[in-house]
């Protein structure tokens, strides 16, 4: 079994391929992974392809096709006509009809009804899985920013670390931030008395995949609400996840998708690690890849 994935070159997009794909590795030995970028697929050359029913870039026929991205969706669509006996899967709801793929992997909070064709998922993919190696008492916080829907808060953000420390004075407490946590944040927050119980490691000084790693040595995880793909990870890696709540801009489809976890009781905004929700079996990509592999 082989399995393309037609990259726009964005790590989140290839992070869900690589879910979906490692999840069926999982389940199936004999499988393995090309990735194409969509710079070494012309469609003239896909067009051309058609007509030669091979493409020159892949290395052996595909059982699976993947794609997520706005850029990729005319492509998968021009290599299922090259090799109509793989299965066309995007992973997001597409700009083109949903006819023109075999399946459409989309997350609950687009708003598309299940089908045979369509998968629903609690979320983005993701490639990770719980290894049970969580310690207790081990807590991380991991913060995200402003964004198109939300402004930061820094007293917000501020009071529930406080929080956190306080009542959980035993714990053990990783704090990171992202790419978009204001420059200025961590300064003040050093000038906190409650700073000396945590062990902070901005993101420019920690290396690729080490926030996964740190989802599987904690118990809980506290998210800014912004942060949603971060939710999800935290989740599938088997931790309890608290919400630090900042400011909405406005409320959308992404807003109302946090409000469910918080509704189905996933998730909870106290700062107490007792009392949040259990530990939930997130397991996404293990079941998309189930139903993908009975498809063949």
């Amino acid at each position: 079994m082989h399995v393309v994935y037609i990259s726009d070159g964005k790590a989140g997009h290839r992070s869900q391929a690589l879910g979906l794909y490692q999840a069926m590795q999982r389940q199936h030995a004999d499988c393995s992974f090309q990735e194409l970028s969509i710079a070494d697929l012309p469609m003239l050359s896909l067009i051309g392809a058609i007509f030669s029913r091979k493409c020159a870039q892949l290395e052996q026929t595909p059982t699976f096709i993947f794609v997520v991205g706005s850029h990729t969706h005319l492509r998968v669509w021009l290599m299922g006509k090259v090799y109509p006996k793989a299965k066309t899967v995007i992973l997001m709801k597409p700009s083109l009809p949903l006819s023109f793929f075999d399946y459409a992997v989309i997350p609950e909070h687009d708003g598309v009804s299940a089908s045979d064709k369509v998968i629903v998922t609690q979320g983005v993919l993701n490639p990770i899985v719980n290894q049970q190696r969580h310690q207790t008492n081990r807590i991380l916080i991991a913060l995200g920013g402003s964004s198109k829907r939300h402004q930061w808060n820094a007293e917000k953000v501020f009071t529930t670390i406080q929080k956190i420390a306080e009542q959980q004075p035993q714990a053990t407490i990783i704090l990171t931030t992202s790419r978009r946590t204001p420059s200025d944040f961590l300064a003040q927050l050093q000038q906190q008395p409650y700073a000396k119980q945590l062990q902070i490691f901005p993101v420019e000084q920690t290396p690729q995949g080490w926030i996964f790693e740190e989802m599987q040595k904690a118990e809980a995880v506290w998210v800014t609400e912004d942060s949603v793909s971060m939710i999800y990870e935290a989740l599938t890696a088997g931790c309890r996840v608290g919400l630090i709540e900042i400011d909405r801009l406005k409320q959308d489809r992404i807003t109302h998708a946090v409000d469910g976890l918080l509704q189905k009781q996933y998730v909870s905004s106290t700062t107490h690690l007792q009392q949040l929700p259990t530990a939930n079996a997130f397991k996404e990509a293990e079941r998309v890849a189930t139903y993908l592999l009975q498809s063949c």
